[in-house]
Parts: C-alpha cells; structure tokens; sequence
C-alpha cells in the first residue's frame, strides 16, 4: 500500500506513516515534505520496552530502529564508517598516535559479527590495525567471511591470539573472527597477559533478556532452546554473565587496556544485572558510567560538536558509475588539509571503491560538517542538472550531530543535566520539515532501545532543480547547526568554537545563542565584597 501510494501521490500531497501504517496522502505544497514517518513513539507513562512490545504485538506500533525505519539504511557501511573513526580517534586520544598515523601494530577486540557489529572487522583493517571479534552464532561469521569483510576464521583462542600478535609485529591490518564467547575469549586474556589496546562490545545490550546477549556457557543453539523454553533461567544466565564480563573488562582496563561502551546500551545492561558499581554515583545512572560511552569521549568532543556526522546519499538510477562519479566530486569538495577530521574523510571517500563497501543499493556514507555536506550536495544537484548522473537521495545517520537525544549514547558528552530531554531531536525532525526536505522520520528507541532515545532522520532528493538548491541552502546547515547549538549551550569546548565561526560568517541571516562563561574567582570576590558590605567584617 505505501508502494502503491508513492506511485500516484502528486507534488502536492504528503504520505503519512505511522508505525509501518500509511494513514494516506493528505494535500500539501510542493515545498512541503512528500513523507512524514513517525515510529515507536509511546505516551510517557507506556514508554517502556513491555508496553512497547504489548503494541507491537497488537500491530499498533514498530521499532524504527535508527535509520531502517526512515528508508535510508543503506547496510553495514554506515557503521563501518562510523567504527573507522570511533577507533582511529580513540587511538589518537589514549595510545599516542598522531594526526597522520593509523592503528597499524595495535589491537581491537570487541564482540558481534551482525548487521551493525559486523562492520567492526572491515573498519579495523581500514584503520590499518589488527582485530579479534567473538560471535556465537556461525552462520553470521560465515555471512562476514564469505562477503570479504573478516579475513580469517578459528574457534581457537590461541591461534586467534598467535595471528593476531603476527599481524601487529609486522604492522599488519587484520581482521579475525573467534567463533565462541566474548567472555572466554577476555577470560583467556587475562589469564596469559595478553595485550589489548582497544576493547568495546557490541552484543545487542539494548534488549539482552529476548536473545541479543548469549551468556557464558551456552552455545548459540542452546541459547535459542532455553529462550524458548525456560526465559526466567535464561535471564538469570543472562545475569551472570554480564557480570563476569564487566569483571574481567575491569581487570583488563587496570592492566592498561581503554574500554568504551559503543552505543549498545552494554554497560546499562550491566546495572540492570545488579552491577551498581558501574554506575559513577554508585545508586543509579544518571551521572552516567564509570567508564565512557565513545560519543562521551571520543566522537562527542572530536566530531559532533564541531558538526561532523555521517551522511549519505544513493544513486537512485542504480548505476555504479553514479556513485564512482559522487565519490570523485565529494573528495574534490574536500580540503585535507583544514582539519585533522578532514583528512580522515578524504581518505575515507577516496579509498571507498576500493575497500568494496556496497551492499545492495549504490549509496555511500561521509562524515561531514554543515559547511562540508552544504558544497556536496550543491555539487550533486549540479551533476545531475547538467545530465552527468542521475537523481541522488540525500539522508543521514540518525546517530549524528542534532537527530537524536540520547543520554547514553549521542547526547552522553551533553553535561549541563539536559541529556535526559528530547527537545532536539524533535525541534531537528521539525525544522527540516518546515525547511523542504523530501521526507522527515521522528523514532523511539533506536540502538538503545525504547524509552532510551528519541531520534529523527531525513530524505532530499537532488532532481537538479531550483528547489533542491534553495532547500539544501535552507535545510542542511539548519539540520546540523541546531544540534552544535545546543552542545555550544552546554558549554562544549569545541561547539563553542564551531558557533562563534558560524554566528560570524552568517551575520544577519542567522545567530546561535552563546553562554557568558563566568569568571569563578571574579564571581566569590564579588560575592565576597557584597557580603562584608552587607554583613560587616566579623559576620
């Protein structure tokens, strides 16, 4: 039916989805959105994952998930990207690496070899470093394998650890799955020194209690039995697992090792396992983690703030030679030499056909900040105004700068108490509805499940024309710089930056909002005056 309506709705009607639901084309304006999606979104007191799951059930609501929900996912690539710069920057802030290195002789371990985790061992060897990724289930490594993206395969820990430890003596990239648990495989670390830099986990945290979590001890196989058969043994296995693994994380991060939680709602899994030392507070998660989320420490500050984020776009003619000529224009776009982010991006986008990245449709992801993404997509339009390809559908990530508020994950670097609010995310899907974008998306839940995020995404379609111009003038900077703005307003260093450069170059069209930073000392020394004013000396 939504297929069916796509096909006769005009330039002055909009689609409206709700939940997987197309309500049907009500008339709207040329310059308006063509579909409005909208998904998962629960009253406050249901907002949770039981309440969720008992609408889903009954037909009357869906998970959106992140981008899946808002037509734009365009397979792993997306997180590929996104894991090439999440680790290449960890190194660079907790292993020494300089601006121009890569993580060639280091070592990433993490877990999952699924559609988002499975990107991990393809994004590691573009980064030049060595990595071991545990997954439970055969069929997904085999799926990895057999695409191209792990390069080697055991069920032996210490060949894994041999390969391993060759690869990084010669600076090698490589890329290796272990077929079994992630909690054996760091019990084995730990127990023969073995040196790990980098280590995360992305298991499916965000719902460990309906399969995403297979504890230690259990196969795959025996893990779908007792799911079916026995939840409440399951969820206590589930228990405890978590704990040993945050056990054994700690263990490895006192030998030296940096452990970031990587979105997957993993260390709040752990809190809810009974783990309350994980929390900073020791009581409940609303001072966060003891240790980081990697927006908290690492894309938050060295990415977001300044607006970089991943957007993408596909070729909607199909034709690969499209791509290949939007990957050429995009690198032309792009001055290496501006930042150090820049020049990750360059090499990102000019390597990207040869690192094989597509899977199915002909898209792409970069990372880019407002003023990067404005001069791609005015390139774009003008190709394809001049016939050089054909029409492109702009999008993005919604885990980027403004789409999605998230405490443990998007927002987690946001420390002004304002990380727990969703006003962003909906002011975002709002303006870019108002600012002629071809399709804006609103979601719950995202890769943090339900209750845990409110996160928005949009579509524009570069057909060559007038409108598409005025609408990325409009619409692009708008999409990017609200979410800078708040981050300016929280007080992060970088977004501050960002918005000063911003407010001058823009002068008379727009104008963020900048925080008076207070001068401590000048502030107890008035305070003081006015005091022994008042009060007296001896008071």
């Amino acid at each position: 039916l939504i297929m069916k309506y796509l096909q006769v709705m005009t330039d002055e009607q909009t689609l409206v989805v709700a939940s997987g639901h197309p309500l049907g084309l009500f008339r709207s304006r040329p310059d308006s959105p063509r579909v409005i999606i909208t998904n998962g979104l629960m009253v406050g007191m249901f907002d949770n994952q039981e309440e969720w799951h008992r609408a889903m059930q009954l037909g009357v609501s869906n998970y959106g998930q992140m981008t899946a929900g808002g037509w734009m996912y365009i397979g792993p690539q997306g997180i590929v990207h996104g894991t090439f710069n999440t680790i290449l920057n960890a190194g660079r802030l907790k292993l020494g690496l300089g601006p121009t290195e890569d993580l060639a002789g280091h070592l990433f371990v993490s877990s999952g070899l699924g559609g988002m985790s499975g990107a991990q061992p393809k994004a590691v060897e573009i980064a030049g470093g060595v990595g071991i990724f545990a997954e439970v289930d055969a069929s997904r490594i085999e799926t990895r394998h057999s695409q191209g993206w792990v390069s080697r395969v055991t069920a032996d820990l210490e060949e894994a650890f041999r390969w391993a430890e060759k690869a990084m003596a010669g600076k090698e990239p490589l890329s290796i799955a272990y077929h079994g648990n992630i909690v054996d495989l760091l019990e084995y670390a730990v127990k023969e020194g073995k040196r790990i830099d980098l280590l995360s986990d992305q298991t499916s945290c965000h719902a460990p209690y309906d399969g995403g979590y297979c504890p230690q001890g259990l196969t795959f196989e025996e893990r779908t039995e007792m799911l079916a058969n026995d939840r409440a043994e399951f969820r206590r296995r589930v228990d405890e697992s978590l704990r040993r693994h945050f056990s054994l994380i700690k263990e490895l991060v006192g030998r030296g090792t940096y452990f970031f939680d990587y979105g997957n709602s993993f260390l709040k899994a752990v809190f809810d396992a009974g783990v309350k030392e994980v929390s900073r507070n020791g009581r409940d998660e609303l001072d966060g983690f003891i240790f980081p989320s990697y927006v908290e420490d690492i894309m938050g500050p060295m990415l977001f703030d300044y607006g970089y984020g991943p957007f993408r776009w596909v070729c909607l003619s199909g034709r690969h030679e499209d791509l290949v000529k939007t990957d050429r224009a995009a690198m032309e776009c792009i001055d290496p030499n501006r930042r150090g982010q820049d020049r990750d991006n360059w090499i990102w986008i000019r390597d990207a056909e040869k690192n094989a990245l597509v899977v199915g449709t002909q898209a792409r992801i970069l990372y880019q900040d407002a003023e990067g993404r404005m001069r791609i997509a005015k390139r774009f339009n003008e190709m394809v105004r001049r016939g050089e390809i054909g029409p492109v559908m702009m999008g993005r990530d919604h885990h980027d700068v403004s789409g999605t508020d998230s405490p443990f994950r998007e927002t987690s670097n946001i420390k002004d108490g304002s990380s727990i609010t969703a006003d962003m995310a909906t002011h975002c899907f709002a303006g870019n509805a108002a600012r002629g974008m071809s399709l804006v998306a609103l979601h719950n839940g995202g890769g943090v499940g339900i209750g845990k995020a409110i996160n928005g995404g949009f579509g524009l379609v570069l057909d060559g024309s007038e409108k598409a111009d005025r609408a990325i003038e409009l619409s692009l900077a708008w999409d990017v710089m609200g979410g800078v703005a708040r981050r300016a307003w929280a007080r992060n260093e970088n977004a501050l930056a960002t918005s000063i450069e911003y407010n001058h170059k823009h002068q008379g069209t727009d104008h963020i909002t900048l925080p008076f930073i207070p001068d401590d000392a000048l502030v107890r020394e008035t305070v003081e005056k006015a005091l022994n004013g008042r009060l007296g000396k001896d008071a």
